[in-house]
């Protein structure tokens, strides 16, 4: 199983929180990032988004073929978003929009197997895979890219 865990873009100050908008920089960012996946996304990416604007909006960048599910909001957890994504035992390829601190959490879950205050940049992606080696589970890092760099 693929697993892409995308922060959404630079969003304006506001509220209500849930309905902040991306600003220009986050509008810019998005694009970025969606055109990077678009040439280099695993086949068959289901993607799903926060029900916040800002993620939306991110998510919309590259397709409007998503899902919004209310597991991934801001009060979400790591195992929330595992659960929403299938992860590890799911098939296919997942890519989540969602927030900070929970997707830094999940990534340190993943590669540490302990739940740390790991940073993701605003419009940055982490893209993991899960495989069976030697009857065990495994977690590859297969790339890290912040939005200033696609």
């Amino acid at each position: 199983m693929e697993l892409l865990l995308w922060r959404h873009a630079e969003a304006i100050d506001g509220t209500p929180d849930a309905e902040r908008p991306l600003s220009d920089r986050g509008h810019r960012q998005a694009r970025r990032m969606a055109a990077w996946l678009e040439r280099n996304q695993p086949d068959a990416l289901q993607v799903i988004a926060s029900p916040a604007l800002r993620t939306r909006m991110t998510a919309d960048a590259l397709t409007r073929d998503y899902r919004v599910d209310e597991r991934l909001g801001t009060a979400a957890s790591a195992a929330d978003l595992m659960a929403a994504a299938g992860w590890p035992h799911g098939t296919g390829a997942v890519l989540i929009v969602g927030h900070q601190p929970t997707l830094g959490e999940l990534a340190a879950l993943l590669l540490t197997g302990e739940p740390s205050g790991w940073s993701v940049k605003k419009g940055a992606l982490w893209w993991f895979r899960s495989r069976i080696r030697d009857h065990r589970t495994e977690v590859v890092l297969r790339a890290v890219l912040p939005a200033e760099l696609c």
